[in-house]
């Protein structure tokens, strides 16, 4: 990972702080429609009041911003039935294979984000947070979506010992843009010792 980086672990009440920080990542890194962003939003917002949330943020130390600048950063929380990602996506994985249901679902953790900010792609900090994400969960299995293709989230994800478990999907209303489905067995596989973990940080963001 990149030098003057630290990985901040963050509680639901300092991510939901430094949303409007980690917004500028996504439209940075994902590039949405304009009229998809407050969506997105009120998503993200929605997502920290589930089941063991749990987020991290990458922050570069070191620039105009005594505080740091976020770089990038994931989330994720436990995955159960009643939650829309996850019905929908068991209940196609249970046509097509059930077996795979129980042995990739019956304990998730659901990774819903992870995004780096497109100037600090490319040295590590993906891994990094993904890493460290995953290193103190208890579940069985992890589990995402990602869009299908041979994108460098697709070739991280790989390389963390993710397999497709539905190579192509296409989500309600979204008929156009297939994703991939993709569930790995924890711990993963790692590139490198993960940093142990740090207690959670209240987010110094004043916009």
């Amino acid at each position: 990972m990149g030098t003057g980086i630290e990985l901040w672990d963050l509680s639901a009440p300092s991510f939901l702080h430094a949303v409007p920080a980690f917004m500028e990542i996504y439209r940075a890194a994902m590039d949405p429609p304009a009229d998809q962003v407050q969506g997105r939003r009120a998503v993200m917002e929605r997502h920290s009041t589930l089941p063991r949330f749990h987020a991290v943020a990458a922050i570069a130390l070191g620039g105009t911003d005594p505080g740091g600048t976020a770089v990038g950063f994931a989330y994720g929380f436990h995955g159960h039935g009643g939650q829309w990602w996850h019905d929908v996506v068991t209940e196609e994985l249970r046509r097509r294979d059930p077996t795979a249901v129980s042995a990739w679902f019956a304990d998730s953790f659901e990774i819903a984000e992870v995004h780096v900010h497109p100037r600090w792609q490319g040295i590590g900090v993906g891994r990094a947070v993904l890493e460290r994400l995953a290193a103190a969960r208890t579940e069985r299995t992890a589990a995402l979506s990602t869009r299908t293709g041979r994108t460098p989230a697709h070739r991280l994800y790989t390389s963390a010992g993710f397999v497709a478990v539905l190579p192509e999907f296409s989500f309600p209303g979204s008929p156009d843009q297939p994703f991939t489905i993709m569930a790995a067995r924890l711990p993963l596989r790692r590139s490198d010792p993960v940093p142990p973990a740090g207690r959670s940080r209240a987010w110094p963001w004043t916009g």
